[in-house]
């Protein structure tokens, strides 16, 4: 009764939807950088550094390394001014019993130290093109959008965070790079917003991101499937930024037709700061891209068809008509003479009716295949 009523609510969101966003009017493929990003391309990882770089310079580049060697297309972070991202009044008036609870030090302490230096970014982006890894971050205030543009960064991931700040979702739409748009603790009347006011800047280069707030977040929680609903409701390219444990809900998510992947990354999960217990160690970064990559060879094409390396099986494994007893020349056949095995050599099971009544014009052993030309 509980998920029944969760349904209805959910179509009562769809149908009071106002959307104008015109069907095909987003991209269902375009260049990230120098790769492709659509249904018939590879599936593009992100990995999310964020704060783990826990202010030294060559820990961010030991990450970036580390993140190019576990099959990361681009290694992220994030830029914003502590004084322009928490509000210390307004925190001090919650009681927070979740991650930011936990932390035992005020938000703006915590944030303060976790700060992506702005004198940082071009040594940073110059370091990931040398490797050849593309870099991102996502801007939490509109000089870090002209930045993201002056370094010529693929694309532009707005955080679930802000995805009610439309004025910063104008802004940054603007700019002509791709936007990947996360939707963590959003309602589809919010996202619906949200991607209007995308559409509404000629952008057409969006990514729906799936997302849940938590870190980390539940796999009962993750809630794969509305990706679909993102592909139905906008026709819109999607990807999950995935906080949950493991690699998952990241495959799922490929599963469904997500062609990104964001995952947090770390170099140890044991390291102090806010990032690294829900983030991901190289080498299950690793597996997690392995995996997908195996994955996208299984999905194949939507054209069935028989395999080159099924030619002997199609005939092994499949039955003919045989020669139940000894069968003279021009003798009748009833169905007493035939009987169906393996393998398929000569006519197909289907024909029995028709060649009952027909006379054959050889002599056929018992257990020899019956072909047109013995009729």
């Amino acid at each position: 009764m509980k998920l029944k009523n969760k349904r209805k609510s959910f179509i009562k969101q769809l149908n009071n939807l106002q959307t104008n966003i015109v069907m095909g009017f987003f991209n269902k493929e375009f260049k990230i950088g120098d790769k492709w990003a659509g249904e018939n391309h590879p599936t593009y990882f992100i990995a999310e550094i964020g704060a783990n770089f826990d202010g030294s310079i060559e820990k961010a580049k030991k990450l970036i390394d580390a993140a190019k060697a576990s099959g990361a297309d681009c290694a992220k972070f994030q830029t914003f001014s502590t004084p322009r991202i928490v509000s210390e009044g307004g925190f001090s008036r919650m009681q927070l019993k979740g991650v930011h609870g936990s932390w035992g030090r005020t938000i703006s302490e915590v944030f303060k130290e976790a700060e992506f230096p702005v004198a940082w970014h071009k040594e940073i982006s110059e370091y990931c093109k040398s490797i050849g890894i593309d870099f991102s971050t996502s801007p939490y205030f509109k000089e870090a959008v002209d930045l993201c543009v002056d370094l010529d960064v693929p694309f532009i991931k707005i955080g679930s965070g802000d995805i009610t700040w439309l004025e910063m979702l104008d802004y940054i739409a603007r700019k002509g790079k791709p936007v990947m748009l996360a939707t963590g603790d959003a309602t589809m009347a919010e996202i619906d917003e949200a991607v209007r006011t995308i559409h509404a800047t000629g952008n057409k280069d969006l990514v729906l991101m799936q997302c849940i707030t938590n870190y980390p977040s539940k796999i009962d929680s993750a809630n794969v499937n509305v990706l679909k609903t993102y592909q139905s409701a906008f026709d819109v390219l999607t990807g999950y930024s995935d906080h949950a444990p493991g690699h998952v809900v990241a495959l799922a998510s490929v599963v469904v037709g997500g062609r990104v992947i964001e995952k947090h990354f770390t170099l140890d999960r044991n390291d102090k700061g806010p990032d690294h217990p829900h983030s991901m160690e190289p080498k299950d970064f690793k597996f997690m891209v392995d995996s997908i990559r195996e994955v996208e060879r299984a999905m194949g094409s939507t054209v069935k068809e028989v395999q080159k390396e099924e030619s002997e099986t199609v005939f092994v494994q499949r039955r003919c008509l045989y020669a139940a007893r000894s069968i003279k020349a021009g003798q009748v056949l009833v169905d007493e003479d035939l009987t169906v095995l393996r393998p398929a050599l000569g006519i197909q099971p289907k024909y029995k009716k028709t060649i009952i009544g027909k006379s054959v014009n050889k002599d056929i052993p018992a257990g020899d295949p019956i072909f047109w030309e013995d009729l």
